[in-house]
């Protein structure tokens, strides 16, 4: 992890400890080399899972130790989540490394995951809100005193005004939440929204300090429901078919490898092919190994 406010607590007593990069886009370029070999020669193998609301800074930094380095043993892995989403991300993910999961599988698993996901906002204001498309009446509204709008910015943005029973298109399977309060005081997400999607365990965390740049404004509550089950993330990983990167022999899910890029070569010549396929895979074993919420 690059921010220690995204190392959230072990959902289980199996979930492996987060090691965190702080620091990256400042300290000296020796010191992240340095920091990044020592990682890489006690455990074999990396996953670097990253906010894209981090400074260029530290995105070229990863980019550059990891060239340096001149190695495919170290996954940077930057899914287009909210933080809370994102931390909770990587404690899946340190859940499954736990398990008998090659590292090629554990870091595509993450890109499989991501599709049960729910991960949005009730906010203040969406003035400047630009990960979700906003139109200009809810923009118009926002400037209203008292307005509140709820977000969805994954798996499909959505947005709306709270007003008498306002709700949100959520998962259709049981989930936990996890809620992160900025400075917005609400009970809409506990009482309306987790009571809507049939939310089976509520627990709150401290908003990470990313939040606020990504929402556009520290008048916020950030929440994010997820699979808490080992057992089934478990599941639904191991039953995706696995095959062996082209480039660089690792075992890999999916149809791109994480840790060197390359893609499938039957699916190369389109990017929309290749997430069609795998958001496809994903459907699937979801269907077969997930009870209804």
């Amino acid at each position: 992890m690059t921010s220690a406010d995204l190392a959230l607590p072990p959902q289980d007593e199996r979930t492996m400890p987060a090691v965190v990069l702080p620091d990256l886009g400042t300290q000296p370029l020796e010191q992240s080399l340095a920091t990044l070999q020592s990682l890489t020669d006690q455990h074999g193998h990396v996953i670097v899972v990253c906010s894209k609301a981090v400074s260029e800074g530290v995105a070229r930094r990863l980019h550059t130790v990891r060239s340096l380095l001149e190695s495919d043993r170290i996954a940077l892995f930057r899914p287009d989540l909210p933080p809370l989403g994102l931390a909770v991300l990587a404690r899946q993910l340190r859940q499954l490394a736990s398990c008998d999961l090659s590292p090629g599988v554990l870091a595509c698993a993450g890109r499989l995951l991501t599709h049960y996901l729910h991960a949005g906002a009730l906010l203040g204001s969406v003035a400047r809100l630009d990960r979700v498309p906003v139109g200009l009446t809810s923009h118009a509204k926002s400037w209203v005193p008292g307005s509140q709008f709820a977000v969805l910015a994954h798996p499909v943005p959505q947005l709306a005004r709270i007003g008498h029973e306002t709700t949100l298109a959520g998962p259709e399977f049981a989930t936990s939440m996890l809620v992160a309060k900025g400075q917005l005081q609400s009970d809409w997400i506990t009482a309306t929204l987790a009571k809507a999607w049939n939310v089976q365990g509520l627990r709150e965390t401290p908003l990470p300090a990313e939040s606020p740049q990504w929402w556009g404004t520290g008048r916020l509550i950030e929440f994010c429901t997820f699979l808490p089950d080992l057992s089934v993330l478990y599941q639904l990983v191991a039953s995706v078919r696995q095959s062996v990167c082209h480039w660089c022999g690792i075992d890999v899910i999916g149809d791109r490898c994480v840790f060197c890029s390359a893609t499938a070569p039957s699916l190369a010549p389109t990017s929309s092919a290749s997430s069609t396929s795998f958001a496809s895979s994903a459907s699937s074993v979801h269907e077969n190994q997930l009870p209804a919420g």
